[in-house]
């Protein structure tokens, strides 16, 4: 017993006091470390503690710690079993080899056959180099299972130190990704070799670090400033998803009244339809206690995606953003919109849609780089969802993107507008301009008539109650009673069940 103890404190210890120095000198805790934050206390298991590399050659064969860099097995989050691996840095650097990764495959395997979720603590130097090929099979073997547990199980990686070259590919491959700023970096080529293949210079911050990928490249949907915050939002996230896509997301009591008046909504959204405002406060009006997690916030910020409750019910909320881009669609917030929409239906999260949108935006720039492909992504979303789906028209929906945002003619369970709501093939001004310009450029006084056309259009093709009169909207409601008629219409949605047609799986615009 002394012995099996010894061993075990060897293992959790690392081999050398100075790399755990090392690494807290970095601003970075140890593997163990981490997992004690991201778990329940004292509800880890740990599985293979012991693993050893059965490598030779260059110096393997005198270098055998157990654990063999990986940390691994299962605890709790708020008392529900989630599976881990945490890369230990202290351990060849976290390197990758066939040992390393056969305990990977293995905790993603029980994760898969439990039904709960995977999180990866990610602080490793990719592949090991002195291991060769076998290193190699070990990623592919981790995209595989990522890959079958797509839609399964949730998957988050988060990012704690560096991720280059194809260990990259497998948070990419998972549902959240979750950075910290200046000790986190991804990247497939580091910036040597981009030095050496195209003379740029740049830094590892600077080439893959946690501000690129989070505003630039949206790889990450989450920034911190340190690990433990990092974790307690990654833990705060678990408690809004379900253990599997079998299960419906954790629900709790609400002492926020059901039918609390929203009255501020009447001064939050501006009626001139070309005034700016903040969406995020139309959200934090309606849903349970203003709280609500956002995803990718400084990606796309056109467009907002968040985690939320009703009722205490999980809801995801799509909404057009006036602040950024006067809230138009375009490339990033449709695949950003679409991919958050395509994980509420894959996990049983009901999707509430607020819609405030002057249409797509246009450009060369976005028409070359596949507008309408990515465009069409958010519409294949929307129509392939089978989650209960309500959609609300604050402001304005002109043109294609008012279909594509959830409109009744793509499945929305229910359509609902506010009296303020202009839906239209386009504003009343460009279209007075299409439909009367002859007659406009003929007269003596072409701006009283365009005035005049202008008004006419609005009254009769744009007036609140035209959309309801058609039955292309469910119902215009007082804006005030907006979060009471969510919570009434998610709740009756709440048994629905909406089959597909039989298919292997569908092909998605990519």
């Amino acid at each position: 017993m002394d012995e099996l103890a010894a061993l075990k404190a060897s293992a959790h210890e690392g081999p050398d006091p100075e790399a755990t120095r090392r690494q807290h000198e970095r601003n970075k805790l140890t593997a163990h470390e981490r997992i004690g934050l991201l778990l329940d206390e004292g509800s880890f298991t740990e599985v293979e503690p012991l693993r050893r590399h059965r490598a030779t050659g260059f110096g393997m064969e005198g270098k055998k710690p157990y654990g063999d860099g990986v940390v691994a097995g299962w605890g709790t989050v708020h008392g529900r079993t989630v599976f881990v691996y945490a890369h230990d840095f202290r351990v060849f650097g976290g390197a990758l080899g066939e040992a390393h990764a056969q305990k990977i495959h293995k905790v993603m395997d029980m994760a898969l056959a439990a039904g709960a979720p995977l999180v990866s603590l990610n602080d490793g130097a990719g592949a090991r180099i002195q291991e060769g090929v076998t290193a190699l099979a070990g990623y592919g073997g981790i995209f595989q299972r990522n890959t079958r547990a797509s839609g399964v199980v949730p998957q988050i990686s988060v990012m704690l130190g560096p991720c280059a070259g194809g260990a990259a590919y497998s948070p990419a491959l998972t549902d959240f990704v979750f950075m910290v700023r200046d000790t986190s970096q991804m990247f497939i080529t580091g910036p040597e070799v981009v030095r050496a293949v195209t003379g740029e210079e740049i830094t590892h911050n600077g080439l893959g670090g946690a501000e690129v990928h989070a505003r630039s490249s949206g790889v990450a949907h989450f920034l911190h400033e340190d690990e433990e915050n990092c974790l307690e939002e990654v833990r705060f996230l678990l408690s809004l998803l379900p253990s599997n896509n079998r299960e419906l997301a954790p629900a709790r009591s609400c002492d926020d009244p059901v039918d609390r008046r929203t009255d501020a909504l009447l001064d939050i959204v501006p009626a001139e339809p070309g005034r700016s405002y903040d969406v995020r406060a139309v959200i934090e009006e309606i849903v349970d206690d203003g709280e609500h997690l956002e995803v990718h916030a400084g990606w796309a910020p056109n467009i907002v995606c968040s985690l939320a409750r009703l009722d205490g019910h999980v809801v995801g909320v799509v909404a057009n953003q006036p602040a950024a881009l006067a809230g138009v669609l375009d490339i990033k917030s449709s695949e950003k919109a679409a991919r958050f929409i395509q994980l509420c239906d894959a996990f049983n999260i009901p999707l509430v849609t607020l819609v405030d949108v002057p249409g797509f935006l246009p450009g060369v720039d976005q028409e070359h780089h596949g507008i309408i492909r990515h465009g069409a992504k958010l519409l294949y979303a929307y129509c392939n969802a089978t989650v209960p789906r309500v959609s609300l028209v604050m402001r304005k929906a002109y043109g294609g993107a008012y279909i594509v945002m959830d409109s009744r003619s793509v499945g929305a369970d229910l359509a609902l507008a506010w009296p303020g709501n202009e839906i239209a093939v386009m504003g009343a001004e460009g279209a007075a301009n299409v439909i009367f310009r002859r007659e406009i450029s003929a007269a003596d006084d072409q701006e009283a008539v365009r005035a005049q056309r202008i008004k006419e259009y609005r009254s009769e093709l744009m007036h609140p109650y035209y959309a309801a009169e058609r039955g292309l909207v469910d119902d215009v409601i007082d804006p005030r009673e907006t979060r009471s008629v969510l919570v009434r219409a998610l709740a009756m949605l709440r048994a629905k069940h909406a089959d597909l047609p039989l298919r292997k799986h569908g092909n998605p615009p990519q």
